[in-house]
């Protein structure tokens, strides 16, 4: 899209939806977990050099516009589109009728072009949502973040926890993610990188139930490196880099305590290898 908008002297728009269009058309089906909530969405697009986001509010009434008049009434005489850069597999409007065939035959009555983004491939396999879900809920980080192309990552207030990680010398801050649709990646130990007022500091995170502690609930909990502040009730962001191992049940809080210090070594080390978020950019 920058591409093209250089060449013909125009500007970027991406249009998107809220909410997510299976929330609305199958509300009661396999709820919808999203790999970036719609903030964070932004700030990619943001970064990525997109002049302009529209967001068009998805109903039920708004599903039923037919592909031919959204082409009509919103792309060209509102977006007023020159060229529209759509995904191989894209289908809008009532009944997903409108398809690339289609708008072939349409944008020359209206007088725009349109660009079809075939499929894309890193080692063979097709790059997906699916696929970085897949990969998200079996742990594999290190495969989203190539696939996603930047580091996974869940921002949220920081929430009182049961201080367990303070008298293991581990203290942590426990998230609430800020958004209850958010794909929150398998339980485990990973390598994290936490962004607090804009500075990024190193550390470790655990996402389950801690199953050491008696009575314990799901948590999203990160022990921060060289970190020493009361932070509750502000905002923080942690990015995945990679993880370390399962959820595993110690015999006792010493042997807990054991394991987290070898998890800080192996943490600190690859960290060191990926210094920045931007290394998956790099891999690509």
């Amino acid at each position: 899209m920058r591409e093209i908008a250089t060449r013909t002297d125009g500007e970027t728009v991406v249009v998107t939806f809220e909410p997510h269009p299976r929330m609305v058309l199958a509300p009661y089906g396999t709820p919808v977990r999203l790999i970036n909530i719609p903030h964070r969405k932004y700030q990619i697009l943001e970064s990525l050099g997109i002049d302009h986001v529209v967001v068009l509010n998805f109903t039920l009434s708004f599903a039923q516009i037919p592909w031919e008049a959204f082409v009509k009434e919103f792309l060209s005489q509102k977006i007023k589109v020159k060229c529209l850069v759509v995904g191989y597999d894209h289908r809008f409007g009532q009944g997903r009728e409108g398809d690339h065939e289609k708008l072939m035959r349409i944008a020359r009555d209206f007088n725009f072009c349109v660009e079809e983004i075939p499929p894309f491939y890193l080692d063979g396999h097709e790059v997906s949502s699916t696929r970085i879900r897949q990969a998200l809920h079996s742990g594999n980080i290190r495969l989203a973040n190539f696939l996603l192309g930047y580091e996974y990552s869940i921002t949220g207030k920081v929430v009182h926890g049961n201080r367990i990680g303070h008298k293991l010398s581990f203290p942590t801050a426990n998230i609430e993610a800020d958004d209850k649709y958010k794909l929150i990646a398998a339980n485990g130990v990973y390598v994290a990188r936490a962004e607090y007022q804009g500075r990024i500091y190193g550390g470790m995170c655990n996402i389950g139930n801690r199953p050491t502690i008696e009575k314990s609930s799901f948590a999203v909990e990160i022990h921060i490196f060289d970190f020493n502040r009361e932070i509750y009730g502000e905002n923080l962001t942690i990015y995945f880099v990679d993880r370390l191992r399962n959820e595993v049940r110690f015999e006792s809080m010493e042997a807990l305590k054991a394991q987290l210090v070898e998890d800080k070594k192996m943490a600190l080390e690859i960290l060191e290898r990926i210094p920045d978020g931007n290394a998956w950019l790099n891999q690509r």
